[in-house]
This record gives structure tokens, C-alpha cells and sequence, in this order.
């Protein structure tokens, strides 16, 4: 069902105590890895997102077909945990899911051994698969893809009858989810060398473990951004920790420049408004894609020109994200521009608001979430508000204590 959300803030001094959504990057790790340690074991504090409740289903389902809907994590780690299982699997998922490449994956794990066919078009879900044993051994991937294509490789290396070596080429992006998925195999007991650009995984076994999933830093940016646009309050957020996994935990020092201070306690983290430092920002979003569509909004509605690199990742994702930002924020008065590959520029150029702002996702659960906020600014529409479900279901109930749905 479309869910449209008009809305406007009701209030400029805002406090709340927000439950965030438990991080659907270590949840998904968390219920490969559980699977593939065969563990008696019940992950706690599981993400309830779309991409958490469709890889679950999979993996406790009878079913030789999944169909994972707009799930793009769930797509690249069931391929691979599926192509290891013995078995015939077909994997498909939404119109925009047929048309996110795979076939890197697709390529590298039938270079490995598996034995993966195109149903339809070439180099795109959906996919047959016949899980079988795994043969291993060493693959190049070039360090500009995914980091799930790497992840997904790396939680099935230990059943590879040869292991695994995997040489990264260039430049690694996303480097903090490969670390993560680095922490997660050890603690599941599995033992992998990092020397440099190469990953070396050795054939063994996990260990099942009992584990909990902690809150989501990525869901965390929108309420920075919420607390810096209002101006003036605080906001408590439970369940972050300053030692996360998390690579998207950096919005802490992002927000810092711009006027949000946090506080680490024992159960979460304090928001709390300072004054905003920054004139101007450069970033490399190279290890945190997913922050990009909250700094673009933010900079803008706070004046703050930006140059912003290290977003190539961003158009693989559920829209290409680059063009979504600029035709979007467009509709907001702000004019921004793409110079190179994966910079995203701003430098103050303005352009008349629309008068009737609709905000597309483009089935993109981060666009809705960080456009939300510009309801401080102007009285917004949110089309397809449903799609924040992907990562924060409960987003619009949070939303709600601050703002008014009409």
C-alpha cells in the first residue's frame, strides 16, 4: 500500500528518548553467520527492517524460491550462502532489484566453484542456483565494489575446500562493513588473516555463539540532523556505544562540526545543540555511503556549501542516489551538482523552491528519512513514506512526536 506523509514541525525545541532500530549490517552478518555455525542459538535484539525479515525468512524457510522484494543485502548474502548449500534455489526480487548488477558476485563465486545462471537478463537478478561444495581458492575484486559482494564471499570462505584468498585492487571502499564482517567471523570463532589489500580465510569451522545486535548508527543520522534543524533541545538515543562496529558511528564528528554534541553514556548517547563550527565542508564518504543523503539535506538547509567525494557506491544502491539528491533537493531551492565520479558539490547556488514540494523515494528508505526533516523548512509531502521499513519501520511513529501528519 502507497503511504503518502504530509508534513510540518509543530515545534522548534524538541526532547525525546528514541528506541532506534537495532543495525541491519550486523544483523544480517549475524544471521549468516548463525546459520552457517549451525547454532541452537537465538540472535537477540534483531533489526525488524525488510532486509532483516526477508534474509530470516529465507534461511528458516522449507521454500526452494526467495523472493527478497528490494533487499539488496539480502540479494548478495543469500547468493553466496546459497550457492554453498546444496540444493536448486531461485532468488529474485523487486523491478529495481532486476536491475542491480550482480554479476561481480555472480562471476566470482562460479570462479570459486558455484554454479550460478541468469534466469533473465545477463548480469542481473534473478538467479538459479545449484549449492553445491565449493572449491576456493584466490580471486581479484577490484576495491571500488560493494563490500557486500567481499562480505558475502568471506562468511561462506571457511566451507571453501581450498579456503579463500581475496586481492583487493585499488582503492578499498566501504572499508569499515569488511572490518565488521572481519569482527563478526572472529567472534563466531573463525580465524582470517588481513595483510594489507588481501584477505586469506583457511578452511574451518565457526563456533555458535549467543549474540546481540546493538542500535543502528546509520538511523542515528536522521535524528542529528532532526535535532540540528530545530535548533535547540536534546535527544537520548539507546543502545549506541562509542566502540561500535559501525563504521556510520562517524556521524558523531560529522554532526560535531555542525553544532551537535554527543554525550556517551552507558545505555546510548545525548544529542545536545552547540554552536555550529563549520562554513563549509569537505568529506570522503569512501567508508560511509549510507550518510551522504543526510549531509547533502543538512548542509543545504543550513546554508553550508560541501564537496563531497567518494560516492560512486551511491548509484548501485536501491536509486541511484547522486541524481536522486540533485533532483530532489532541487524542489527545495538548492542547486547542486555532480563533478567527477562519486563528488557531489554544492557551492550556495540557489534556485526557486517548488511550490508544492512531493518528495520521490525512489523506493530508497534513506531518501524518505532524510527529507523528512525538511518539514522545519517547508511544508513537505513524502510519497511512498511506506519505504522506511527497509532499515527503520517504527521511523514515522518516532517522527510523529515531534512533527504533525496531516
Amino acid at each position: 500500500m502507497s503511504l503518502n506523509k504530509k508534513l510540518h514541525i509543530k515545534t522548534g525545541n524538541i526532547t525525546a528518548r528514541i528506541d532506534l532500530p537495532s543495525s541491519k549490517s550486523i544483523s544480517n552478518r549475524a544471521l549468516i553467520l548463525n546459520a552457517l555455525s549451525y547454532s541452537p542459538y537465538d540472535i537477540h535484539n534483531l533489526s525488524d527492517c525488510d532486509d532483516t525479515r526477508v534474509t530470516l525468512q529465507a534461511l528458516d524457510s522449507n521454500d526452494t524460491t526467495f523472493d527478497i522484494g528490494a533487499a539488496g543485502t539480502a540479494m548478495r548474502f543469500l547468493t553466496a550462502f546459497l550457492s554453498k548449500t546444496v540444493g536448486e534455489w531461485v532468488i529474485t526480487g523487486s523491478e529495481r532489484m532486476k536491475q542491480r548488477p550482480i554479476k561481480i558476485l555472480v562471476n566470482a563465486l562460479n570462479t570459486l566453484g558455484a554454479r550460478i545462471e541468469y534466469i533473465e537478463e545477463e548480469g542481473y537478478p534473478p538467479l538459479r542456483i545449484y549449492g553445491s561444495a565449493l572449491t576456493g581458492g584466490e580471486i581479484h575484486l577490484n576495491g571500488s565494489v560493494s563490500s557486500q559482494y567481499i562480505s558475502a564471499l568471506m562468511m561462506i570462505a571457511p566451507f571453501m575446500q581450498k579456503g579463500l584468498k581475496i586481492i583487493l585492487d585499488g582503492k578499498i571502499i566501504s572499508k569499515p562493513y569488511i572490518e565488521m564482517t572481519i569482527q563478526m567471523m572472529q567472534e563466531f570463532g573463525a580465524e582470517i588473516e588481513l595483510n594489507g589489500n588481501t584477505i586469506q580465510i583457511e578452511p574451518q569451522e565457526y563456533a555458535p555463539i549467543e549474540y546481540t545486535v546493538e542500535s543502528d548508527w546509520t538511523a542515528a543520522s536522521y535524528w542529528y540532523e532532526i535535532l540540528l534543524l530545530a535548533g535547540q533541545g536534546n535527544v537520548f538515543l539507546n543502545g549506541l556505544f562509542q566502540n561500535s562496529y559501525q563504521g556510520d558511528s562517524e556521524v558523531a564528528e560529522l554532526f560535531e562540526q555542525l553544532g551537535i554534541h554527543t554525550t556517551y553514556m552507558s545505555e546510548g548517547v545525548l544529542l545536545t545543540t552547540t554552536k555550529i563550527s563549520s562554513q563549509g565542508m569537505q568529506y570522503d564518504f569512501t567508508d560511509q555511503p549510507d550518510l551522504a543523503q543526510t549531509m547533502a539535506v543538512t548542509c543545504c538547509l543550513k546554508g553550508i556549501p560541501f564537496v563531497f567525494t567518494g560516492l560512486q557506491s551511491l548509484k548501485i544502491k536501491e536509486t541511484d542516489r547522486i541524481a536522486a539528491l540533485i533532483n530532489e533537493l532541487k524542489k527545495l531551492g538548492f542547486v547542486l551538482n555532480e563533478s567527477g565520479e562519486g563528488t557531489l558539490t554544492w557551492d550556495g547556488e540557489l534556485c526557486d523552491p517548488s511550490d508544492n514540494i512531493i518528495i520521490e523515494t525512489y523506493e530508497d528508505h534513506r531518501m524518505a528519512m532524510a527529507f523528512a526533516p525538511a518539514a522545519f523548512f517547508y511544508p513537505i509531502t513524502i510519497e511512498h513514506a511506506e519505504v522506511v521499513s527497509k532499515s527503520y519501520p517504527h521511523f514515522w511513529k518516532d517522527f510523529e512526536k515531534i512533527a504533525v501528519t496531516v
